[in-house]
């Protein structure tokens, strides 16, 4: 009588007898666009302009990639091909840099969540307008408590993410004077949890990466609530192309429970790195994965016309120029 050890064997040996299944000659070919990182952007920094955390870059009008860190030299400006073009910011013009945009006329809107303030320079460095009291946390016409991001509408018109302190939108015109404000601190429509970045569309239409909410709230240019669009991503921070195509980086959606209570803040650390790309409605038109290591910490993202993807890394303390792959 054979043993069970011996028919165990003997049914593995068939098994491994058998043929090896017929794989069909699938075509390697890409078919989705996909993005790699060039290793050689940028091509030089200016002497002493090593990078601590980057907090924003910003694609100007003319394709130059404007950068923002919390280094010595904070603000410094590449072509798309990497040459340095710009440099400036030293003995203490900025406390805590945040977010930089650039304007049509090409000037910088620069949000430094350490001197409560969003000012406009020059591409020079020079200080054209000081939206908030300098050094002065507050909650009201003329104060601002550690604002974090700006939009600057057709009409000059001037959107504050008034985010990390106040939990509102504020408005301005383009002279600086407060318009209006919404917002407080909640989980309603209209209502914000840590609002981090925000853009406007060829509508005047407002969209806010309310992060801590996991989701994206759309307003129209006097604050009046759309929509909102949940649970499809955490949002760090925007970015929106004369097309009106909406890129939001951040990480896959994320529980609080997730998360230790002596943290603040949703998705820090984040659990994953992504970025999609939507169209107004809130349809999902395209999604990238970030493999793991690749990036640390997305704090930001620009996106230019050739399609190529700029982020920001506070924990990676670099700038990166992703090119994207065609099939």
């Amino acid at each position: 009588m054979r043993s069970p050890i011996w028919a165990l064997l003997f049914a593995a040996g068939c098994a491994f007898a058998q043929p090896a299944p017929h794989v069909p000659p699938y075509p390697r070919t890409d078919n989705t666009i996909g993005y790699k990182a060039d290793p050689d952007w940028p091509k030089e920094k200016p002497p002493g302009g090593e990078w601590a955390a980057m907090s924003s870059v910003a694609i100007a009008p003319d394709g130059n990639v404007g950068t923002f860190n919390r280094g010595k030299i904070p603000v410094q400006v590449y072509t798309p091909e990497g040459k340095l073009v710009k440099s400036w910011g030293q003995d203490g013009l900025f406390k805590n840099p945040h977010t930089v945009r650039f304007d049509n006329a090409g000037n910088l809107w620069i949000v430094d969540t350490g001197t409560q303030t969003v000012r406009k320079f020059t591409l020079d460095g020079k200080v054209l307008m000081t939206i908030g009291t300098p050094n002065e946390p507050g909650a009201d016409q003329t104060h601002m408590n550690q604002p974090n991001d700006v939009a600057v509408a057709a009409n000059g018109d001037i959107y504050v993410s008034d985010g990390y302190g106040n939990d509102r939108i504020v408005v301005f015109d383009k002279n600086g004077k407060y318009l209006f404000s919404w917002g407080k601190l909640g989980q309603g429509p209209g209502e914000f949890s840590q609002p981090h970045s925000l853009v406007l569309d060829s509508k005047g239409r407002v969209y806010v990466a309310d992060r801590n909410n996991v989701r994206i709230q759309v307003f129209d240019p006097k604050g009046k609530f759309i929509t909102e669009w949940k649970n499809i991503v955490t949002p760090w921070a925007l970015a929106i192309t004369k097309n009106d195509e909406i890129y939001v980086c951040g990480s896959s959606p994320m529980l609080w429970s997730e998360i230790p209570e002596t943290q603040a803040a949703l998705a820090t650390p984040p659990k994953d790195q992504l970025f999609m790309k939507l169209d107004t409605e809130g349809r999902l038109k395209q999604l990238w994965v970030m493999k793991s290591g690749e990036v640390s910490w997305i704090h930001s993202i620009a996106v230019a016309l050739d399609g190529s993807v700029y982020f920001g890394e506070v924990q990676g303390k670099r700038a990166r120029k992703f090119v994207p792959v065609h099939p």
